[in-house]
This record gives C-alpha cells, sequence and structure tokens, in this order.
C-alpha cells in the first residue's frame, strides 16, 4: 500500500468504529465535503469544523457501520474508492425507515489530496 492508499484505509477504519478524531486527522482544514446520490448533491460541507459537526450527529443514525473497499484507482491527486455499505439504523427516520433495520449499498468515495492532505472527498452513491 502506499501513503495514499494507507491514509484512505486508516480513515475507512476510523469512520467503520465511529472514530471522527482520526477520520479526520489527515484533512485539510479547509476540507470539501460532498455527498451525491443519483446524481443529486444531498450534503455540501467546507471546513473541517462543519465536517465533524456533521460526522458527530451522524454516529447516532446507525448502531453499526462498515464500508469495505472493493477496488482503490489512484492517480496524481485523486483516488477513487468504491465501497460496499452496509449499516444497522440506531433510530427511526420520517422517510419510513426504521431503527434495527439494515441497509446495504455500493457507492464511490473520491479522496482528492494535497501537501499530502485530503482536500477534497466527495461520496457517491
Amino acid at each position: 500500500m502506499n501513503d495514499t492508499e494507507t491514509v484512505i484505509s486508516n480513515y475507512i477504519t476510523a469512520y467503520n468504529n465511529f472514530d471522527v478524531s482520526t477520520m479526520v486527522r489527515d484533512f485539510s482544514d479547509e476540507i470539501i465535503f460532498e455527498n451525491i446520490q443519483d446524481g443529486k448533491i444531498t450534503m455540501s460541507l467546507h471546513g473541517i469544523e462543519a465536517f465533524i459537526e456533521q460526522a458527530e450527529t451522524s454516529k447516532n443514525y446507525f448502531s453499526v457501520r462498515n464500508q469495505k473497499i472493493t477496488a482503490i484507482n489512484c492517480d496524481d491527486n485523486r483516488v477513487v474508492v468504491e465501497v460496499e455499505f452496509k449499516g444497522v439504523l440506531a433510530m427511526d427516520f420520517p422517510n419510513g425507515m426504521n431503527k434495527g433495520q439494515e441497509i446495504r449499498m455500493v457507492g464511490k468515495s473520491i479522496f482528492e489530496f494535497k501537501d499530502q492532505k485530503i482536500v477534497r472527498l466527495t461520496d457517491l452513491s
């Protein structure tokens, strides 16, 4: 594994363990995060504080969550990671999804780097 892949592996392990401080260890203070579902931006955050706040809040949504890397494609400053996600909801949601319900999906996370820090993270599902 190269350094970039190690950083991404550490991020995913921390995500799976609900460990926000380790998740953001290699983030730029000016991180840009976007979540895109079905081609539409559903969340856009700028700055590490906004990301930490959202990550801490989202820990309450799942009793268990796991991202598994299925493929990694690297170029100079960008890494596309294909993942399988599995989670168990920790609460009922207004859209009808219920506590205890298992969610499974596949997606991609695009990590962009500058000066060995993650400056942009885009999640696609």
